[in-house]
């Protein structure tokens, strides 16, 4: 069965859940109490254009870049955006990697070759495997794009840089996990990876007081007789760190 989180009733019906798989994370969900809150964005074509602008750049470019394109096409539809001249997307501060992307997602749109509302009620995987076909749609524009523009319960961003900082300071691991690392640790939290995800950012925010998301890559994880850390690592955390798409 796909489960949505819609609410912060949903998202807390998920924790419940999910602690039943793994109860170590009741620790981490008991001191991140404040933070743990449901984020969601508009889904659709723009939704996924919101995502692309903040790919591999700061928050602050990142809603400055959102702010004029959505503001330059009103409304909002993939056919304007896609046809548009592309001098007039690069004077909106867009660079020639997401031009491309924004333009060649809305033709898929356009064509029917993929259909975002039916990806709406995909299990997580085959949804993923859809959007990742898309050009400039990498792994981690597809997991937050089913997260936060579809509230899919199961869709697991192994590739955030707080997500896996966040694994590694709740957990007690001696070094933070990879992607691949990750993903295989989060195998035991299915349907609720999701829930996952937005515990760990939470646990982040509280432990390091900001939301810095990006990735990164590390060695091997390997755990230690600690439970929960709920004490800041001491070497801090780069935040210049950049996403992939």
């Amino acid at each position: 069965m796909t489960h949505f989180l819609h609410t912060q009733g949903d998202l807390e019906a998920g924790l419940t859940e999910l602690i039943k798989l793994d109860p170590r994370l009741r620790a981490v969900a008991d001191f991140a109490t404040e933070a743990f809150t449901l984020r969601r964005r508009e889904a659709g074509y723009a939704g996924l254009c919101d995502i692309i602008c903040g790919q591999q750049v700061s928050v602050a470019s990142a809603a400055a870049m959102r702010e004029r394109l959505f503001a330059a096409f009103e409304p909002f539809h993939h056919d304007t955006v896609r046809t548009a001249r592309t001098d007039k997307l690069k004077r909106l501060g867009l660079s020639n990697a997401k031009i491309k992307s924004i333009k060649e997602i809305g033709k898929a749109v356009s064509t029917g070759a993929i259909d975002l509302t039916a990806i709406g009620e995909m299990d997580a995987d085959p949804a993923h495997a859809l959007l990742t076909a898309l050009h400039g749609v990498g792994p981690w524009t597809a997991d937050i794009y089913l997260l936060f523009c579809l509230g899919h319960a199961d869709a697991f961003p192994a590739g955030d840089l707080a997500v896996q900082e966040a694994a590694k300071l709740s957990l007690g691991l001696r070094e933070r996990p990879d992607a691949k690392q990750l993903t295989k640790m989060a195998e035991a939290w299915r349907p609720w990876r999701g829930v996952a995800a937005h515990l760990l950012w939470a646990y982040y925010h509280v432990v390091k007081k900001r939301d810095g998301v990006g990735l990164d890559t590390a060695k091997k994880a390997k755990p230690t007789r600690k439970t929960a850390a709920k004490k800041p690592a001491k070497k801090p955390i780069k935040t210049s760190a950049k996403r992939k798409s």
